[in-house]
């Protein structure tokens, strides 16, 4: 049994991913959330002894604390994003919430002092964290992850090859030095399709840094496998969609669905309306599509810009997709609104309102097993902040897994 420590746990999204092996035993977890770390304990902790939930800022924590209940052989921390995130104010690791990385790889580095460091380091961030700052954000982390004795890699996974979600994320993976690493893990080059463009130039800015400090062994290009064929509980985006009367939200009246499509609207996706409604028409069969209200530049002219070019007024516009995929689920705080989806069902008018919180859940991963807050605001928090169940999983079972079973 592999022992890990849970940071920034949220509603424990890693440890599910982690327990679908069965080869994981939690010993520490943390959030600084207190609602949180009630779903957290909901569903993991349902007796005292068995409570691994700390809810306290991470800044506060100290080494002792961890060391109480064991050496663990990984640390996952799934940091805030929201600094990071291209929805949010690209404050980089300066950044009031992302800036919490700190203080963790301060703890990490005290437990490497005494001895307890984890043999593995996993963090996970949205993709942003490769250009933040202009790419010095990675370049700091990864200098601090090799100078504080770590191996590491980074991989690119869209959780779309497990549910229908986009939802691209980054996962560094380290490896303490004194580890042997199967060299059926590592890759010569930096193969796709879990290596984008943006990770290659970011390693190529990482890489002149390490060369100053004499670490730029310390690289690994990870050689994951092929995602899945096809998904595997959730095939499409109208699989997820609870029947009859969803789960903490209402539909949207008449008055608001029209609204919705024919006001906030522009040309392009009032075409893509039509187009399906009338293959639904056809087909008789249900299509589901995905709404995000954004601002955009299509209103009055305003001004000119440096370059002659008219500046426009921004105004709210309603955009469709209907790929059968859920765009990446945010929350509100992240500088994005709440997701909606539109009915199409054939010869009737559409219909609309707020993704479910169960549909949300299911869109991360999670069973209907696990329990949700009640209140619909805390839910969609949990599952927009939280990591995907089935990625998590792919990668204990393709990298982390092999990496401790040596």
């Amino acid at each position: 049994m592999h022992n890990f420590y849970e940071f920034f746990a949220g509603g424990g999204m890693a440890r599910a991913g982690l327990y679908k092996s069965g080869k994981w035993n939690c010993l520490f977890a943390n959030d600084i959330d207190e609602k949180k770390a009630a779903s957290y304990r909901a569903n993991w902790s349902r007796v005292p002894w068995r409570d691994h939930m700390v809810v306290d800022d991470v800044a506060m924590l100290k080494p002792e604390q961890l060391i109480e209940r064991g050496h663990a052989d990984l640390a996952w921390a799934s940091f805030p994003c929201q600094d990071l995130s291209l929805a949010g104010a690209g404050a980089g690791l300066s950044g009031e919430r992302s800036g919490a990385f700190l203080p963790f790889w301060d703890l990490i580095s005290a437990l490497h002092d005494q001895s307890y460091a984890p043999k593995l380091v996993v963090l996970e961030n949205v993709v942003g964290a490769l250009t933040a700052g202009k790419g010095e954000d990675f370049v700091t982390l990864g200098t601090m992850l090799a100078t504080g004795g770590y191996r590491f890699g980074a991989v690119v996974i869209n959780a779309e090859h497990w549910v229908p979600q986009s939802r691209p994320r980054l996962f560094i993976i380290a490896v303490h030095k004194s580890m042997r690493i199967n060299e059926e893990l590592v890759s010569d080059g930096s193969p796709s399709p879990w290596h984008t463009s943006a990770l290659v130039a970011a390693h190529g800015r990482l890489l002149k840094r390490l060369e100053t400090t004499g670490d730029q062994d310390s690289w690994i290009w990870w050689n994951l496998s092929e995602p899945p064929a096809t998904r595997l509980t959730y095939q499409s985006l109208a699989d997820v969609i609870e029947p009859g009367d969803p789960t903490g939200v209402t539909w949207h009246t008449k008055a608001e669905t029209e609204r919705l499509t024919k006001e906030l609207m522009n040309e392009h996706n009032k075409k893509k309306v039509k187009t399906h409604q009338e293959k639904a028409d056809e087909t008789g069969k249900r299509v589901v599509g995905t709404v995000y209200k954004r601002m955009r530049p299509e209103g009055p002219v305003i001004g000119i810009d440096e370059n002659g070019k008219d500046i426009h007024q921004k105004v709210q516009r309603a955009e469709v997709r209907f790929d059968n995929v859920a765009g990446c689920l945010r929350t509100p705080s992240g500088g994005s609104s709440r997701q909606t989806i539109l009915i199409l069902e054939p010869n009737v008018p559409p219909r609309s309102r707020l993704l479910s919180t169960r549909e949300a859940a299911r869109l991360m991963g999670l069973d209907d097993r696990y329990e949700l807050p009640e209140k619909y605001n805390d839910a969609y928090h949990l599952a927009g902040d939280g990591v995907a169940v089935d990625v998590v999983h792919f990668l204990s079972e393709h990298i982390l897994e092999p990496l401790l079973e040596i």
